[in-house]
């Protein structure tokens, strides 16, 4: 599914949209560059979860979470490093991405080896041709017939 976004608010209205309509165990792995609005996004998805605390950016911390109708795993794998899925695995990422939350994930390419059989692919691409804000979301599922990458 494909969704134009005119605003940091539509962005959100999206998210938030998509957030509602999540389960427990739910992974969302989020594709952009910098500036793209992958945290803008996770502001509304928590704004969809229900969260009432101000969400920021996990770039430092790696891994936040938040209380919502679920619990809510914001991760930022960008500042990983060149082991970003050994050290995935070191941060308890089966906990977050096998449990009883759901979990978004920013910076997802330096993970993408660790992403589980059904994880939700949303990918934030700016458009300044169109408009300064303007940004094409694509929400999408794995191929039918891809095997789950959990480990053990």
């Amino acid at each position: 599914m494909k969704y134009e976004s005119s605003c940091e608010r539509d962005t959100m209205a999206i998210a938030e949209s998509l957030a509602k309509a999540s389960a427990p165990g739910q992974v969302y792995a989020l594709y952009g560059g910098l500036g793209a609005g992958k945290t803008v996004f996770a502001k509304g998805f928590a704004k969809g979860l229900g969260v009432a605390e101000t969400v920021t950016s996990p770039t430092f911390t790696i891994i936040r979470e938040y209380q919502g109708a679920l619990p809510f795993y914001h991760i930022d794998a960008y500042r990983l490093g060149e082991n970003a899925a050994d050290e995935f695995l070191a941060l308890g990422y089966e906990e977050y991405c096998y449990g009883d939350g759901v979990c978004l994930i920013e910076w997802a390419p330096y993970v993408d080896e660790l992403l589980p059989f059904g994880h939700i692919s949303v990918t934030i691409e700016p458009d300044a041709d169109k408009r300064e804000n303007h940004r094409s979301i694509t929400i999408e599922t794995p191929e039918r017939g891809e095997k789950s990458r959990k480990l053990g």
